[in-house]
């Protein structure tokens, strides 16, 4: 059957061979055993399980957690030919009853369903009734009510495994750390089947991390710098924020829109459509977006706000760059995001276990943000992979941070805290420190403090970065109660007493940190970029956007979005070699029979106008 699959990956995929661990696991799924994969997003998940269905007699289950997930790779299948559709609550009863007969007959390869759908009694008496061939669980991590993206639906798919008990099933997932491998192992009952790893690095994603001054203006200079007319993601973790910030993009000329569950479902539809169908659009959004989207060109992922732990961050920030070309996750982050991530946890519904379990990945999270080290070495180690050497591609790897010696500067801090009455928050604290003329520090008296203005050899600056290095290093805790004041722990004694020594990031003064603003301008595209030298970029930049808007133009008739028709890697390679004849044209990486039947001579033709 491997002969077989391969053929299937060349006529109908249009790649010549497997990547990585997908042949192994194929052939796990095609020789009847159950697989547990865990392959970064990008990495080629669905191959794995969308390859056996076709090979295999019978129709394959696959279960999605979103109606935009489904839609998405329903679109794309059946752009290759493949028979593919979707159950869910969005489709017309007539469009259901079409799907339902189809399935009885035999005449898919593959169906996706949400899990309540496939759950319900009378989908699984329909399903009783078809061959199937497999049962695929996509998002598997949605099964740990530990994780980031809970869904208790996904607790009950054990029960399939009673129902259709010869049937191989694979579980999927770009996010699960030690815990949750265990949990979807065990969960659904996966114990004799095999866990592949493809690892979870994706060295084409740069990572940055810097401290919240301004963040709508941090935000537009990164855009502006680096993605200017690049369709990007942007992480709020308020809904009203999502609003604010996406208004606040379209006044700097740049094309946002808002996506968060207060907004009306049709609204929310409408504009992840234009997203995905439009060139060069930001979403600005809460978690409630990006499981379900499928678009290989976000260029960036930007959070303003902190996530609550290294699996959120690492699911949001593998949303750029799916196709593999030179994206960028890029975050802000400030005391106050510390503060109300900390008062989440303790204002949730979970027992002492749960919260004490939150707060740990809460602060693994701080302390990836105040790394000096390499961010992509510890974040790959916090899923159990190392990496031996500095990645080279994140901010402290490209502009590493000097450390000094904050002892002195903590005992400061520390001193002014206890002599305030630990119960002011930091920007009060940073104002007595630096001796501020603030009314409000006569209202309390403290100008007379032995430690007012003891501290004007930093910039504010530079006493939040240090204070929010003491958090992070449990010198000093916020109160979650009151108002955000700042408290010593008593490990803080050590520092006080002189008996600890402490080293901290140096942060540049304000002045210096902030970056500067570049003009606007459109950068070569970055799929150009990846296959050509700068002659050639130059050369075939014209090819370029000429195919991108023929794809453009084909997907207005079909309805569907563009990437479903070629990816730009695709577009790219054909500017570059400019294919001549339908021999060379199935050459092209990503082109199949079926692409090649459906759209060959209107690309070649275009090709040849350009020759």
């Amino acid at each position: 059957m491997t002969r077989q699959a391969l053929a299937v990956l060349n006529e109908i995929f249009g790649y010549d061979s497997f990547r990585d661990q997908q042949q192994e696991i194929v052939e796990q799924i095609l020789s009847g055993q159950h697989a547990l994969v865990l392959m970064p997003t990008g990495g080629g998940k669905s191959i794995c399980y969308q390859i056996p269905s076709l090979v295999l007699p019978g129709t394959g289950l696959v279960v999605s957690p979103l109606i935009a997930l489904m839609q998405d790779q329903v679109s794309a299948l059946r752009q290759l030919g493949v028979k593919a559709a979707c159950l869910n609550s969005s489709l017309p009863m007539e469009e259901i009853i079409e799907v339902e007969r189809a399935l009885v007959r035999g005449e898919l390869d593959l169906v996706y369903l949400a899990p309540e759908r496939l759950l319900q009694e009378e989908t699984l008496n329909l399903l009783d009734r078809c061959e199937l061939s497999l049962l695929a669980i996509d998002e598997a991590h949605c099964i740990s009510r530990w994780g980031h993206d809970f869904r208790p639906e996904y607790l009950q798919l054990d029960t399939l495994r009673d129902r259709w008990p010869d049937l191989p099933v694979l579980a999927c997932t770009a996010t699960a750390d030690q815990r949750t491998r265990k949990e979807i192992l065990s969960k659904l009952r996966l114990e004799t089947g095999q866990i592949f790893i493809s690892g979870f690095d994706r060295p084409n994603i740069k990572y940055r991390v810097t401290g919240k001054t301004n963040e709508k203006n941090q935000l537009l200079d990164f855009i502006n710098t680096h993605h200017f007319g690049e369709a990007g993601i942007v992480y709020c973790l308020s809904r009203k924020r999502t609003e604010k910030i996406a208004a606040f993009l379209n006044e700097n000329g740049l094309p946002a829109l808002p996506y968060h569950a207060g907004l009306s479902g049709t609204l929310r539809q409408h504009n992840q459509a234009r997203f995905l169908n439009e060139d060069g659009l930001i979403v600005v959004a809460t978690i409630a977006f990006g499981m379900g989207i499928d678009k290989p060109d976000v260029r960036f992922v930007a959070h303003l706000d902190l996530p609550k732990s290294i699996e959120a961050y690492y699911q949001e920030t593998g949303r750029a760059g799916r196709d593999g070309l030179p994206s960028n996750a890029w975050m802000v982050y400030g005391m106050q995001d510390v503060i109300m991530q900390s008062r989440f946890v303790d204002m949730s519904d979970g027992d002492e276990v749960f919260k004490r379990s939150e707060r740990q990945k809460l602060d693994t999270m701080l302390g990836y943000c105040e790394t000096v080290s390499c961010r992509r070495q510890l974040l790959l180690n916090y899923f159990g992979e190392d990496l031996s050497e500095p990645c080279g591609n994140c901010d402290t790897c490209l502009e590493p941070v000097p450390i000094f010696d904050g002892t002195e500067a903590a005992q400061k801090l520390l001193s002014c805290v206890v002599r305030t009455g630990q119960r002011f928050g930091a920007l009060y604290i940073i104002d007595v420190l630096r001796g501020s003329e603030s009314e409000r520090i006569d209202k309390f008296g403290h100008r007379e403090l032995s430690t007012y203005g003891i501290g004007s050899e930093f910039d504010n600056w530079q006493w939040r970065s240090i204070i929010r290095q003491l958090v992070t290093k449990r010198f000093l805790a916020v109160d979650l109660e009151g108002y955000g004041g700042l408290r010593l722990t008593p490990e803080a004694r050590g520092i006080l007493n002189g008996e600890t020594e402490v080293l901290l990031r140096q942060e540049e003064a304000a002045s210096l940190a902030r970056p500067k603003p570049k003009p606007k301008k459109k950068k070569a595209t970055a799929a150009l970029l990846e296959v050509g030298t700068e002659a050639e970029i130059a050369a075939n930049q014209g090819l370029f956007e000429e195919l991108r808007d023929l794809r453009k133009a084909i997907a207005e008739e079909q309805s569907v979005p563009p990437y479903v028709i070629f990816h730009d890697k695709a577009l790219a390679a054909m500017a570059l070699h400019r294919p001549g004849s339908e021999n060379e044209f199935l050459m092209i990486s990503g082109v199949g029979q079926s692409k090649l039947q459906k759209y060959g001579e209107r690309f070649l033709a275009r090709i040849r106008e350009n020759s």
